[in-house]
Protein backbone atom coordinates (compact mmCIF):
# COMPACT_ATOMS: atom_id res chain seq x y z
CA UNK A 1 0.00 0.00 0.00
CA UNK A 2 1.21 3.07 -0.58
CA UNK A 3 1.35 5.37 2.45
CA UNK A 4 2.93 8.72 4.02
CA UNK A 5 3.89 9.38 7.16
CA UNK A 6 4.31 12.75 8.60
CA UNK A 7 7.14 14.02 11.33
CA UNK A 8 10.29 12.05 11.35
CA UNK A 9 10.87 11.95 14.87
CA UNK A 10 11.43 8.74 17.19
CA UNK A 11 8.28 8.08 16.24
CA UNK A 12 7.84 9.04 12.65
CA UNK A 13 10.94 7.44 11.53
CA UNK A 14 10.24 4.41 12.71
CA UNK A 15 6.66 3.83 11.52
CA UNK A 16 8.36 4.70 8.46
CA UNK A 17 11.23 2.74 8.34
CA UNK A 18 9.09 -0.54 9.74
CA UNK A 19 6.21 -0.02 7.33
CA UNK A 20 8.46 -0.10 4.60
CA UNK A 21 10.01 -3.00 6.06
CA UNK A 22 6.96 -4.65 6.08
CA UNK A 23 6.25 -4.41 1.87
CA UNK A 24 4.61 -0.78 1.85
CA UNK A 25 5.80 1.84 -0.12
CA UNK A 26 6.25 4.71 1.89
CA UNK A 27 7.17 8.43 1.75
CA UNK A 28 8.17 10.54 4.72
CA UNK A 29 7.15 14.13 5.22
CA UNK A 30 9.27 16.57 7.62
CA UNK A 31 9.66 20.67 7.38
CA UNK A 32 13.85 19.97 8.76
CA UNK A 33 15.52 19.80 4.95
CA UNK A 34 18.72 18.18 7.31
CA UNK A 35 16.57 15.57 9.17
CA UNK A 36 15.30 14.82 5.51
CA UNK A 37 18.70 14.81 4.27
CA UNK A 38 20.40 12.60 6.66
CA UNK A 39 17.24 9.55 6.15
CA UNK A 40 17.44 9.82 2.29
CA UNK A 41 21.04 8.99 2.87
CA UNK A 42 20.65 6.09 5.26
CA UNK A 43 21.78 8.13 8.30
CA UNK A 44 19.57 7.74 11.24
CA UNK A 45 19.35 11.24 13.28
CA UNK A 46 18.77 9.50 16.75
CA UNK A 47 20.14 6.34 18.38
CA UNK A 48 17.24 3.49 17.81
CA UNK A 49 18.71 -0.05 17.71
CA UNK A 50 18.19 -1.55 14.67
CA UNK A 51 16.71 1.47 12.93
CA UNK A 52 18.92 2.01 10.80
CA UNK A 53 19.71 -1.51 9.05
CA UNK A 54 15.65 -1.40 8.07
CA UNK A 55 16.00 2.31 6.92
CA UNK A 56 18.80 1.05 4.83
CA UNK A 57 16.73 -1.57 2.81
CA UNK A 58 13.71 0.56 2.57
CA UNK A 59 15.95 2.88 0.59
CA UNK A 60 17.62 0.74 -0.91
CA UNK A 61 14.72 -1.45 -2.29
CA UNK A 62 12.87 1.54 -3.77
CA UNK A 63 10.50 1.40 -0.53
CA UNK A 64 10.81 4.35 1.47
CA UNK A 65 11.90 8.10 0.72
CA UNK A 66 11.61 11.03 2.44
CA UNK A 67 10.74 14.58 1.43
CA UNK A 68 9.54 18.33 2.94
CA UNK A 69 7.35 18.99 -0.29
CA UNK A 70 3.89 18.33 1.25
CA UNK A 71 2.21 18.31 -1.61
CA UNK A 72 4.45 15.29 -3.11
CA UNK A 73 3.21 13.11 -0.17
CA UNK A 74 -0.65 13.86 -0.94
CA UNK A 75 0.20 13.50 -4.90
CA UNK A 76 1.79 10.03 -3.71
CA UNK A 77 -1.04 8.11 -1.67
CA UNK A 78 -4.32 8.80 0.10
CA UNK A 79 -3.51 7.19 3.47
CA UNK A 80 -1.38 9.31 5.58
CA UNK A 81 0.16 8.60 9.25
CA UNK A 82 0.73 11.80 11.10
CA UNK A 83 3.70 11.11 14.18
CA UNK A 84 4.88 14.50 14.83
CA UNK A 85 5.58 15.83 18.36
CA UNK A 86 3.04 16.94 21.03
CA UNK A 87 5.06 18.44 23.68
CA UNK A 88 4.47 20.23 26.90
CA UNK A 89 3.32 23.63 26.26
CA UNK A 90 5.44 26.36 28.01
CA UNK A 91 4.26 27.57 31.07
CA UNK A 92 1.54 25.12 31.42
CA UNK A 93 0.41 21.62 31.31
CA UNK A 94 -1.55 21.53 28.47
CA UNK A 95 0.20 19.41 25.37
CA UNK A 96 1.06 21.49 22.14
CA UNK A 97 -0.77 20.45 19.34
CA UNK A 98 0.20 22.57 16.96
CA UNK A 99 2.34 20.71 14.90
CA UNK A 100 -0.81 17.80 14.38
CA UNK A 101 -3.17 20.83 13.78
CA UNK A 102 -0.34 22.27 11.28
CA UNK A 103 -0.30 18.77 9.68
CA UNK A 104 -3.97 18.35 9.06
CA UNK A 105 -4.12 21.99 8.17
CA UNK A 106 -1.71 21.69 5.30
CA UNK A 107 -3.00 18.18 3.51
CA UNK A 108 -6.79 19.96 3.76
CA UNK A 109 -5.50 23.05 1.98
CA UNK A 110 -3.84 20.76 -0.63
CA UNK A 111 -6.33 18.13 -1.32
CA UNK A 112 -8.90 21.48 -1.35
CA UNK A 113 -7.03 23.42 -3.99
CA UNK A 114 -6.78 20.31 -6.07
CA UNK A 115 -3.50 18.93 -5.78
CA UNK A 116 -2.77 14.86 -5.66
CA UNK A 117 -4.96 11.93 -6.51
CA UNK A 118 -7.51 12.58 -4.24
CA UNK A 119 -9.22 15.10 -6.65
CA UNK A 120 -9.13 13.06 -9.73
CA UNK A 121 -12.31 12.78 -11.51
CA UNK A 122 -12.85 9.15 -11.90
CA UNK A 123 -16.08 6.16 -12.05
CA UNK A 124 -16.80 6.65 -7.96
CA UNK A 125 -15.54 2.94 -7.01
CA UNK A 126 -13.23 4.01 -4.53
CA UNK A 127 -9.37 3.79 -4.15
CA UNK A 128 -7.77 1.79 -6.79
CA UNK A 129 -6.72 -1.40 -4.70
CA UNK A 130 -6.37 0.13 -1.25
CA UNK A 131 -8.57 -2.91 -0.13
CA UNK A 132 -9.02 -4.86 -3.35
CA UNK A 133 -5.52 -5.96 -4.80
CA UNK A 134 -3.90 -3.45 -6.44
CA UNK A 135 -2.82 -1.23 -2.72
CA UNK A 136 -1.25 1.68 -4.10
CA UNK A 137 -3.41 4.08 -1.50
CA UNK A 138 -4.45 6.09 -5.00
CA UNK A 139 -7.94 6.85 -5.79
CA UNK A 140 -10.20 6.44 -8.74
CA UNK A 141 -12.90 8.87 -7.19
CA UNK A 142 -13.47 11.80 -5.15
CA UNK A 143 -14.61 9.39 -2.15
CA UNK A 144 -14.11 6.61 0.32
CA UNK A 145 -13.83 2.67 -0.59
CA UNK A 146 -17.92 2.88 0.77
CA UNK A 147 -18.73 5.25 -2.08
CA UNK A 148 -19.27 7.80 0.91
CA UNK A 149 -16.55 10.11 2.76
CA UNK A 150 -13.34 11.93 1.80
CA UNK A 151 -10.64 9.82 -0.18
CA UNK A 152 -7.63 11.02 2.15
CA UNK A 153 -7.41 8.84 5.21
CA UNK A 154 -5.22 10.32 8.33
CA UNK A 155 -4.26 8.27 10.87
CA UNK A 156 -2.93 10.01 13.92
CA UNK A 157 -0.06 8.21 15.67
CA UNK A 158 0.98 11.13 18.15
CA UNK A 159 -0.09 11.44 21.79
CA UNK A 160 -2.69 13.84 22.41
CA UNK A 161 -5.39 14.80 24.37
CA UNK A 162 -9.13 13.82 24.21
CA UNK A 163 -11.22 15.59 21.55
CA UNK A 164 -8.14 16.56 19.64
CA UNK A 165 -9.59 14.17 16.63
CA UNK A 166 -13.08 15.52 17.06
CA UNK A 167 -11.46 19.23 16.87
CA UNK A 168 -9.45 18.22 13.47
CA UNK A 169 -12.23 16.64 11.88
CA UNK A 170 -13.50 20.38 11.85
CA UNK A 171 -10.57 21.90 10.67
CA UNK A 172 -10.38 19.15 7.63
CA UNK A 173 -14.09 20.00 6.64
CA UNK A 174 -14.66 17.30 4.16
CA UNK A 175 -11.21 16.90 2.78
CA UNK A 176 -10.41 14.17 5.31
CA UNK A 177 -11.56 11.59 7.02
CA UNK A 178 -9.61 11.72 10.58
CA UNK A 179 -8.83 8.36 12.99
CA UNK A 180 -6.69 7.58 15.47
CA UNK A 181 -4.27 5.06 15.54
CA UNK A 182 -1.78 5.47 18.68
CA UNK A 183 1.07 4.41 19.28
CA UNK A 184 3.17 2.45 22.48
CA UNK A 185 6.27 2.88 21.12
CA UNK A 186 9.33 2.08 24.03
CA UNK A 187 12.55 4.05 23.12
CA UNK A 188 15.08 1.69 22.56
CA UNK A 189 13.25 -0.87 21.54
CA UNK A 190 10.55 0.78 19.02
CA UNK A 191 11.28 -1.24 16.01
CA UNK A 192 10.24 -4.53 17.50
CA UNK A 193 7.20 -2.90 19.13
CA UNK A 194 6.31 -1.48 16.12
CA UNK A 195 6.73 -4.80 14.33
CA UNK A 196 5.32 -6.78 16.44
CA UNK A 197 2.83 -4.50 18.56
CA UNK A 198 1.08 -6.15 21.78
CA UNK A 199 -2.04 -4.92 20.83
CA UNK A 200 -3.37 -2.50 17.67
CA UNK A 201 -6.02 0.60 18.75
CA UNK A 202 -8.03 2.35 16.05
CA UNK A 203 -10.34 5.03 16.91
CA UNK A 204 -12.69 5.63 14.04
CA UNK A 205 -16.67 7.42 13.43
CA UNK A 206 -17.08 4.61 11.36
CA UNK A 207 -16.37 0.81 12.51
CA UNK A 208 -16.27 -1.50 9.62
CA UNK A 209 -15.91 1.09 7.19
CA UNK A 210 -12.29 1.94 4.94
CA UNK A 211 -10.73 3.31 8.37
CA UNK A 212 -10.90 -0.73 9.46
CA UNK A 213 -10.04 -1.72 6.64
CA UNK A 214 -7.20 0.08 5.41
CA UNK A 215 -5.48 -0.70 9.11
CA UNK A 216 -6.26 -4.23 8.77
CA UNK A 217 -4.40 -4.07 5.45
CA UNK A 218 -1.48 -1.64 6.60
CA UNK A 219 -0.94 -4.19 9.49
CA UNK A 220 -1.65 -7.25 7.83
CA UNK A 221 1.50 -9.15 8.95
CA UNK A 222 1.19 -8.46 13.29
CA UNK A 223 -2.48 -9.41 12.65
CA UNK A 224 -1.49 -12.48 11.05
CA UNK A 225 0.57 -13.36 14.01
CA UNK A 226 -1.90 -12.83 16.87
CA UNK A 227 -2.06 -9.30 17.53
CA UNK A 228 -5.24 -7.74 18.56
CA UNK A 229 -6.77 -5.09 16.61
CA UNK A 230 -9.46 -3.36 18.88
CA UNK A 231 -11.79 -0.63 16.97
CA UNK A 232 -13.06 1.86 19.31
CA UNK A 233 -14.37 5.41 18.56
CA UNK A 234 -11.92 8.41 18.93
CA UNK A 235 -12.07 9.76 22.17
CA UNK A 236 -11.62 6.13 23.44
CA UNK A 237 -8.82 5.52 21.38
CA UNK A 238 -6.85 8.93 22.21
CA UNK A 239 -7.33 7.85 26.11
CA UNK A 240 -5.91 4.52 25.11
CA UNK A 241 -2.31 5.81 25.00
CA UNK A 242 -2.45 8.49 28.25
CA UNK A 243 -4.05 5.95 30.17
CA UNK A 244 -1.83 3.17 29.98
CA UNK A 245 1.20 6.26 30.22
CA UNK A 246 -0.08 7.82 33.43
CA UNK A 247 -1.09 3.88 34.94
CA UNK A 248 2.73 3.22 34.24
CA UNK A 249 4.11 6.36 35.67
CA UNK A 250 1.95 5.66 38.53
CA UNK A 251 3.33 2.20 39.00
CA UNK A 252 7.10 3.47 38.90
CA UNK A 253 6.33 6.60 41.44
CA UNK A 254 4.14 3.55 44.31
CA UNK A 255 7.25 1.70 44.50
CA UNK A 256 9.66 4.82 44.50
CA UNK A 257 7.44 5.92 47.45
CA UNK A 258 7.47 2.88 49.40
CA UNK A 259 11.83 3.00 48.80
CA UNK A 260 11.36 6.36 50.81
CA UNK A 261 9.41 4.31 53.46
CA UNK A 262 12.17 1.23 52.72
CA UNK A 263 15.06 4.34 53.60
CA UNK A 264 13.38 5.32 56.75
CA UNK A 265 12.91 1.96 57.83
CA UNK A 266 15.98 0.44 56.95
CA UNK A 267 14.36 -2.05 54.72
CA UNK A 268 15.14 -2.90 51.12
CA UNK A 269 13.47 -2.17 48.29
CA UNK A 270 14.78 -4.33 45.34
CA UNK A 271 13.43 -7.33 47.61
CA UNK A 272 10.32 -5.92 48.55
CA UNK A 273 9.38 -5.30 44.84
CA UNK A 274 10.45 -8.86 44.00
CA UNK A 275 8.30 -10.37 46.23
CA UNK A 276 5.27 -8.34 45.50
CA UNK A 277 6.04 -8.91 41.98
CA UNK A 278 5.46 -12.76 42.26
CA UNK A 279 1.66 -11.60 42.58
CA UNK A 280 -0.19 -12.31 39.51
CA UNK A 281 -2.36 -9.18 39.81
CA UNK A 282 0.71 -6.50 39.92
CA UNK A 283 3.68 -8.18 38.11
CA UNK A 284 7.36 -7.60 38.03
CA UNK A 285 7.58 -5.11 35.53
CA UNK A 286 7.91 -1.40 36.30
CA UNK A 287 8.84 -1.94 39.85
CA UNK A 288 12.41 -0.69 39.73
CA UNK A 289 13.17 1.70 42.35
CA UNK A 290 15.16 4.61 41.59
CA UNK A 291 15.70 7.83 40.08
CA UNK A 292 12.35 7.72 38.60
CA UNK A 293 11.47 7.96 34.87
CA UNK A 294 11.78 10.77 32.15
CA UNK A 295 12.28 10.81 28.18
CA UNK A 296 9.66 12.73 26.33
CA UNK A 297 6.53 10.50 26.91
CA UNK A 298 5.35 10.08 30.25
CA UNK A 299 6.61 12.98 32.48
CA UNK A 300 4.39 15.52 29.67
CA UNK A 301 1.75 12.89 29.13
CA UNK A 302 0.59 12.81 32.78
CA UNK A 303 0.79 16.46 32.90
CA UNK A 304 -1.59 16.95 30.15
CA UNK A 305 -3.75 14.46 31.01
CA UNK A 306 -4.66 16.44 34.39
CA UNK A 307 -4.87 19.27 32.15
CA UNK A 308 -7.19 18.03 30.06
CA UNK A 309 -9.68 16.47 32.52
CA UNK A 310 -9.65 19.78 33.96
CA UNK A 311 -10.94 21.39 31.01
CA UNK A 312 -13.15 18.83 30.41
CA UNK A 313 -14.29 19.46 34.29
CA UNK A 314 -13.50 16.13 35.90
CA UNK A 315 -11.43 18.32 38.08
CA UNK A 316 -10.71 15.86 41.00
CA UNK A 317 -10.53 12.46 38.83
CA UNK A 318 -6.53 12.79 38.16
CA UNK A 319 -5.59 14.83 41.27
CA UNK A 320 -3.41 11.65 42.44
CA UNK A 321 -1.46 12.08 39.27
CA UNK A 322 0.79 15.76 40.89
CA UNK A 323 1.56 13.64 43.75
CA UNK A 324 2.57 10.58 40.93
CA UNK A 325 4.39 13.63 39.51
CA UNK A 326 5.97 15.03 42.85
CA UNK A 327 7.74 11.22 44.10
CA UNK A 328 9.19 10.75 40.65
CA UNK A 329 10.87 14.42 40.69
CA UNK A 330 11.51 13.82 44.53
CA UNK A 331 14.29 11.00 43.90
CA UNK A 332 16.36 13.22 41.85
CA UNK A 333 16.28 15.46 44.83
CA UNK A 334 17.11 12.69 47.22
CA UNK A 335 19.73 11.63 44.37
CA UNK A 336 21.86 15.00 44.91
CA UNK A 337 21.06 14.82 48.89
CA UNK A 338 23.03 11.80 49.36
CA UNK A 339 26.08 13.60 47.02
CA UNK A 340 26.13 15.85 49.36
CA UNK A 341 26.13 13.89 52.37
CA UNK A 342 29.07 11.79 50.98
CA UNK A 343 31.10 14.76 50.18
CA UNK A 344 30.71 16.08 54.13
CA UNK A 345 27.28 18.30 53.69
CA UNK A 346 28.59 20.03 49.87
CA UNK A 347 29.58 19.03 47.22
CA UNK A 348 31.07 22.50 46.02
CA UNK A 349 34.40 21.96 44.22
CA UNK A 350 34.11 17.58 44.73
CA UNK A 351 34.38 15.75 41.54
CA UNK A 352 31.34 13.49 41.01
CA UNK A 353 30.67 11.24 37.88
CA UNK A 354 27.62 10.69 36.73
CA UNK A 355 27.20 7.59 34.59
CA UNK A 356 24.30 8.27 32.21
CA UNK A 357 22.84 10.80 30.32
CA UNK A 358 19.78 9.60 28.31
CA UNK A 359 16.65 9.17 30.37
CA UNK A 360 17.18 5.34 29.65
CA UNK A 361 19.01 2.72 28.03
CA UNK A 362 19.11 1.78 24.45
CA UNK A 363 18.06 5.32 23.65
CA UNK A 364 20.36 8.61 22.81
CA UNK A 365 17.54 10.72 23.80
CA UNK A 366 18.02 13.16 27.06
CA UNK A 367 14.49 14.88 27.55
CA UNK A 368 13.79 15.33 31.07
CA UNK A 369 16.49 13.16 31.94
CA UNK A 370 16.65 11.78 35.45
CA UNK A 371 20.58 11.43 35.22
CA UNK A 372 21.10 15.15 33.60
CA UNK A 373 18.62 16.93 35.99
CA UNK A 374 21.14 15.55 38.62
CA UNK A 375 24.54 15.99 36.66
CA UNK A 376 22.96 19.57 36.34
CA UNK A 377 22.05 20.36 39.94
CA UNK A 378 25.39 18.96 41.00
CA UNK A 379 27.38 21.64 38.87
CA UNK A 380 24.81 24.42 40.15
CA UNK A 381 25.46 23.47 43.25
CA UNK A 382 29.37 24.20 42.52
CA UNK A 383 30.11 20.39 41.91
CA UNK A 384 33.04 19.30 39.02
CA UNK A 385 30.32 17.03 37.15
CA UNK A 386 32.01 14.45 34.79
CA UNK A 387 29.24 12.91 32.67
CA UNK A 388 29.59 9.57 30.11
CA UNK A 389 27.09 7.98 28.35
CA UNK A 390 27.70 5.42 25.37
CA UNK A 391 25.25 6.76 22.73
CA UNK A 392 24.23 10.41 24.54
CA UNK A 393 26.73 12.66 24.46
CA UNK A 394 26.11 14.72 21.94
CA UNK A 395 22.84 15.91 22.89
CA UNK A 396 23.55 16.18 26.35
CA UNK A 397 26.39 18.53 25.34
CA UNK A 398 24.01 20.41 23.43
CA UNK A 399 21.72 20.41 26.63
CA UNK A 400 24.35 21.22 29.22
CA UNK A 401 27.93 22.22 27.63
CA UNK A 402 28.91 23.36 30.89
CA UNK A 403 29.41 19.95 32.19
CA UNK A 404 32.45 17.80 31.54
CA UNK A 405 32.69 15.18 29.40
CA UNK A 406 34.62 11.76 29.04
CA UNK A 407 35.34 10.00 26.38
CA UNK A 408 34.90 6.32 28.04
CA UNK A 409 34.28 5.09 31.48
CA UNK A 410 37.48 4.66 32.43
CA UNK A 411 38.27 8.59 31.96
CA UNK A 412 35.22 9.25 33.76
CA UNK A 413 35.94 7.39 36.49
CA UNK A 414 39.52 8.72 37.01
CA UNK A 415 40.10 10.81 40.20
CA UNK A 416 36.14 10.53 41.40
CA UNK A 417 35.23 10.73 44.77
CA UNK A 418 31.61 10.29 43.89
CA UNK A 419 30.36 7.80 41.20
CA UNK A 420 26.17 8.07 40.64
CA UNK A 421 24.85 5.61 38.27
CA UNK A 422 22.15 7.06 36.56
CA UNK A 423 21.11 5.25 33.63
CA UNK A 424 21.42 1.49 33.37
CA UNK A 425 23.56 1.00 30.31
CA UNK A 426 24.21 -2.83 30.32
CA UNK A 427 28.17 -1.64 29.81
CA UNK A 428 27.13 0.09 33.33
CA UNK A 429 25.10 -3.00 34.79
CA UNK A 430 28.89 -5.24 33.73
CA UNK A 431 31.18 -2.92 35.62
CA UNK A 432 33.97 -5.21 37.43
CA UNK A 433 33.86 -2.87 40.89
CA UNK A 434 38.04 -3.61 41.00
CA UNK A 435 38.58 -2.49 37.72
CA UNK A 436 36.56 0.68 38.37
CA UNK A 437 38.31 1.31 41.97
CA UNK A 438 41.20 1.19 39.70
CA UNK A 439 40.27 4.03 37.19
CA UNK A 440 39.83 6.01 40.33
CA UNK A 441 42.85 5.80 41.13
CA UNK A 442 44.49 5.90 38.03
CA UNK A 443 46.01 2.63 38.05
CA UNK A 444 43.87 1.22 35.22
CA UNK A 445 45.74 -0.32 32.18
CA UNK A 446 42.68 -0.65 29.90
CA UNK A 447 40.15 -3.05 29.23
CA UNK A 448 36.47 -2.38 29.04
CA UNK A 449 35.70 -2.94 32.73
CA UNK A 450 33.11 -6.01 32.44
CA UNK A 451 32.69 -7.97 35.62
CA UNK A 452 35.15 -10.77 34.98
CA UNK A 453 37.47 -9.26 32.41
CA UNK A 454 38.75 -6.50 34.22
CA UNK A 455 42.93 -6.77 33.44
CA UNK A 456 44.65 -8.33 36.40
CA UNK A 457 41.88 -9.67 37.60
CA UNK A 458 41.63 -10.07 41.50
CA UNK A 459 39.58 -7.94 43.51
CA UNK A 460 42.24 -4.11 43.16
CA UNK A 461 43.73 -2.70 45.69
CA UNK A 462 43.07 -2.88 49.25
CA UNK A 463 40.41 -0.28 50.39
CA UNK A 464 42.86 3.16 50.83
CA UNK A 465 42.96 6.76 50.05
CA UNK A 466 41.46 7.47 45.90
CA UNK A 467 43.80 9.41 43.74
CA UNK A 468 45.01 12.39 45.66
CA UNK A 469 44.42 10.66 49.05
CA UNK A 470 41.06 12.54 50.21
CA UNK A 471 38.66 9.67 50.80
CA UNK A 472 39.23 5.97 52.49
CA UNK A 473 37.33 4.71 49.51
CA UNK A 474 34.94 6.40 46.79
CA UNK A 475 31.38 6.12 47.20
CA UNK A 476 28.84 4.42 44.63
CA UNK A 477 25.69 5.66 44.21
CA UNK A 478 23.63 3.25 42.45
CA UNK A 479 20.46 5.52 41.23
CA UNK A 480 19.05 2.19 39.22
CA UNK A 481 19.37 -0.86 41.89
CA UNK A 482 20.89 -2.75 39.38
CA UNK A 483 25.17 -3.13 41.03
CA UNK A 484 25.24 -6.37 43.28
CA UNK A 485 26.49 -4.53 46.78
CA UNK A 486 28.69 -7.12 48.22
CA UNK A 487 31.07 -6.67 44.95
CA UNK A 488 31.23 -2.97 45.20
CA UNK A 489 31.58 -2.97 48.94
CA UNK A 490 33.97 -6.12 48.91
CA UNK A 491 35.68 -4.30 46.42
CA UNK A 492 36.85 -1.26 48.66
CA UNK A 493 33.69 0.84 47.37
CA UNK A 494 31.34 2.22 49.73
CA UNK A 495 28.07 1.16 47.91
CA UNK A 496 24.50 2.93 48.38
CA UNK A 497 21.46 2.81 46.66
CA UNK A 498 17.70 4.54 46.35
CA UNK A 499 15.34 2.49 48.90
CA UNK A 500 18.20 -0.06 50.66
CA UNK A 501 17.86 1.47 54.23
CA UNK A 502 21.55 2.74 53.92
CA UNK A 503 22.32 6.26 54.52
CA UNK A 504 25.47 8.12 53.37
CA UNK A 505 27.46 8.56 56.64
CA UNK A 506 28.75 12.32 57.05
CA UNK A 507 32.64 12.66 56.90
CA UNK A 508 34.41 15.50 58.18
CA UNK A 509 34.40 17.64 54.55
CA UNK A 510 38.33 17.52 53.22
CA UNK A 511 39.52 19.91 50.65
CA UNK A 512 38.42 19.76 47.47
CA UNK A 513 40.16 17.56 44.57
CA UNK A 514 40.18 19.25 41.23
CA UNK A 515 41.44 16.45 39.06
CA UNK A 516 41.48 17.11 35.31
CA UNK A 517 38.21 15.52 33.27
Amino acid sequence: MKMTVFGTGYLGATHAACMAELGHDVLGVDVDARKVEMLNAGTVPFYEPGLEEILARGLREGRLRFTTDPSEAVRHATVHFIGVGTPQRKGSYRADTRYVEAVVDTLTGLVEAGVGPGTATGDGDGPVGTLDGASDGAPDGAVGADGTGPVHLVLGKSTVPVGTAHALRERARDALEICWNPEFLREGKAVEDTMHPDRIVLGTDRPGGRAERVAREVYAQPLAEGTPLLVTDLPTAELVKVSANAFLATKISFINAVSEVCEAADADVTQLAAAIGLDERIGPKFLGAGLGFGGGCLPKDIRAFMARAGELGADQALTFLREVDAINMRRREKMVQLCRKACGGSVLGHNITVLGAAFKPESDDVRDSPALNVAGALSLAGAQVTVYDPQAMDNAWQLFPTLGYAAGVEEALAGAEVVVLATEWREFRRLDPAWALRCVRGEATGGDGAAGAAPGGGQGAAPGAAAGGTWDAPVMLDGRNCLDAEAWTAAGWEYQALGRGRTAKTRTPAPARHAAH
